[in-house]
């Protein structure tokens, strides 16, 4: 039978004794000098090389919605079957998500990373070669790609937070979540600027499979695998079971109100993600600013300009959400839930007054819409940071897992999807004509500010719980450097 860990000791109340980590030099206490092994120039290698391969993810992520149009018209997908290519990745990534979060809490991670890698590059390779009458081989290879993808995002965090912890986690985390952002606007990008210099969508498909084969080395060859929470404790932490793992995170309320703010922005994001190319083509078309498009390759300019849109209001917004929660955290305690709170109960008007004001003019649709993009970047960095400072290193991988299966299963799995279905049921009201298709659209975009606000209030209960779960997880009490 397994021995509980540290974590379920903690609420037994037994006799007093020394805390379990104590200052920085005691038997207890984090390791200054970083993991054993692990000199600086490695660690922040290692960072590098992590930062590369989010990149080439979430392009993997973008490049779909960014050649839309063209995917419909060559395998004759209506609205409301679009938003399931979506939502097929992303099925496949929350599947995939708990088996690899168990397996990185207990074998090599590097390994696993290898694994994803290939898959999700060979599958999205494959996929650009199929004729127009396999749409359903295409949604098949999509959800096999977010198998892949799901390898990546539930460990390759973890290994960040085995190398540092406290502010240098913090900007760690920052400058890895900092290529989310990039990565989906270079995506947009790349699939409208290869799709246009060749006339073929598919060649979209085909660039990234080149860059994650030199990932691979990278990660093979630079990339440590240190042990789970070496820079925190003294000693490993005690294996338990995954079905103690997941009660005992069921427990900690600071995460689960955390996991419904993320799942609550995934839905935003997802549902504008998808389609809001779409959406700003429909706006050109309608103000006679370019023609409508009836046969491929697309105008595929605004997914350029949403793309170069995503990525500038991601670096400043990463950036500027990580150093506002650093400067409050002098204040208080909680910064990191308030400042994901306020960030959202923000962005919900920004999103608001974007769709309504898109009809009477484009350019009070894009600043809105880039100030909400902004604020809504606030939070990659921080969520993590939340995770990594209330749940115990034995069981980042699987709260990495069990966070990123919510937030996709309610989140950005059901978002395009839904809004694409919601747009079709409504052109039956407002007809077919191009201001019929775009009211369809525009209506359906307006549950996202609501949504969105409501993840704002799910950050704010977060903040109630979160200095009561935080000794839980102390290693976010004391900070180290790597070695040099």
């Amino acid at each position: 039978m397994e021995k509980p860990g540290w974590e379920e000791a903690a609420p037994l109340r037994a006799q007093p004794g020394p805390p379990l980590y104590g200052t920085a030099g005691s038997p207890g206490g984090p390791r200054p000098e970083g993991p054993p092994g692990v000199p600086r120039s490695r660690a922040y290698g290692a960072v590098a090389v992590l930062c590369y391969i989010n990149l080439l993810n979430y392009m993997n992520w973008s490049i779909i919605p960014g050649v839309l149009l063209d995917i419909q018209k060559h395998f004759h997908i209506r609205d409301s079957e679009a938003g399931l290519l979506q939502t097929a990745f992303i099925l496949g990534l929350l599947l995939a998500a708990p088996p690899f979060g168990y397996l990185g809490d207990r074998y090599s991670r590097k390994a696993i990373l290898s694994v994803g890698i290939v898959l999700w590059s060979s599958c999205s390779l494959g996929g650009s070669f199929l004729p127009g009458g396999y749409s359903w081989l295409f949604f098949l290879a999509r959800g096999a790609v977010g198998v892949g993808v799901a390898s990546y995002s539930t460990i390759a965090p973890t290994i960040i937070g085995d190398l540092f912890v406290k502010d240098r986690r913090t900007w760690m985390l920052s400058l890895f979540y900092l290529f989310i952002p990039v990565g989906s606007g270079l995506g947009y990008v790349l699939g409208s600027a290869v799709t246009k210099a060749t006339g073929e969508w598919p060649w979209a498909f085909r660039v990234t499979p080149c860059l994650e084969a030199v990932a691979l080395v990278l990660l093979l060859l630079l990339v440590p695998d240190p042990p789970r929470g070496a820079a925190e404790e003294g000693s490993p932490a005690v294996r338990t079971g995954w079905c103690e793992d997941v009660r005992s995170l069921g427990r900690n309320r600071s995460f689960v109100w955390s996991t419904l703010g993320v799942t609550a922005m995934a839905y935003v994001i997802g549902a504008l993600a998808f389609w809001v190319p779409t959406f700003l083509t429909q706006i050109r078309v309608l103000q006679g600013l370019q023609p409508p498009c009836l046969r491929e390759p697309c105008d595929s300019s605004d997914s350029l300009i949403f793309g170069a849109l995503t990525v500038g209001t991601g670096i400043v917004g990463v950036l500027l959400g990580a150093e506002i929660a650093r400067r409050f955290k002098k204040l208080t305690p909680t910064a990191e839930p308030l400042v994901c709170a306020g960030s959202l109960l923000a962005a919900a008007p920004c999103l608001f007054l974007s769709i309504i004001l898109a009809q009477r003019t484009l350019l009070a649709a894009y600043a809105f819409l880039a100030l909400g993009e902004l604020l809504l970047s606030f939070n990659w960095a921080i969520v993590t940071d939340i995770l990594l400072s209330v749940v115990a290193p034995s069981r980042r991988g699987t709260a990495e897992a069990l966070q990123i299966s919510v937030s996709h299963i309610l989140g950005d799995a059901g978002s395009p999807y839904i809004t694409g279905l919601v747009a079709s049921a409504l052109q039956a009201v407002h007809g077919d004509s191009f201001l019929g298709l775009f009211r369809s659209l525009q209506y359906s975009f307006l549950v996202c500010a609501f949504v969105g606000a409501l993840g704002g209030g799910c950050f704010l209960v977060t903040a109630l719980h979160m200095e009561r779960d935080r000794p839980r997880a102390p290693a976010a009490q004391e900070a180290w450097e790597p070695r040099a």
